[in-house]
């Protein structure tokens, strides 16, 4: 793929449990509010979210990068309409506006074309239909993000 004479290899980035972790906040809250069934459908549960260890700098260096485009690619909470605007505020805070423009948020992550997406899971949201290569994070070899750049090269 080509963009203004420059080659470039686009990069997918899933926010849940690869930028941000989901699962440990979903935990905490179920055991504070067990009543709560869904805790990521209460109001500030995604904008909170903290970063995983090396995840921001990671793109960040993805960012400025003359050889990777870094989007992020993440499935939305349908059943929680406050997903898409939290999701999108955490994107803000912690690589700022301009980078908003990359956000992509989409169900069926199969659709895009690229060269590589990043995340936890390896099906369940079109992850198997993925023409790229998958990195799934958190798994052998990409068990953090210091492996994910040792692949990746950057």
């Amino acid at each position: 793929m080509y963009l203004y004479g420059e080659k470039i290899v686009i990069v997918y980035i899933d926010m849940d449990d690869v930028l941000c972790r989901f699962s440990k906040a979903h935990e905490n809250d179920l055991k504070l509010n067990p009543e709560i069934k869904y805790p990521q459908s209460q109001y500030g549960f995604y904008q909170n979210l903290e970063p995983i260890e090396g995840a921001i700098e990671a793109v960040k260096v993805l960012i400025n990068s003359k050889i990777y485009t870094p989007y992020i690619l993440t499935a939305p909470s349908v059943m929680n309409p406050l997903s898409y605007t939290e999701k999108r505020v955490w994107i803000e805070q912690y690589f700022g506006i301009n980078f908003v423009e990359r956000l992509i948020i989409c169900s069926n992550k199969g659709l895009l074309k690229g060269a590589y997406l990043i995340d936890d899971h390896a099906d369940g949201r079109g992850q198997e239909m993925f023409e790229g290569e998958l990195i799934q994070f958190g798994s052998k070899p990409f068990l953090d993000w210091i492996s994910v750049r040792k692949h990746l090269d950057f």
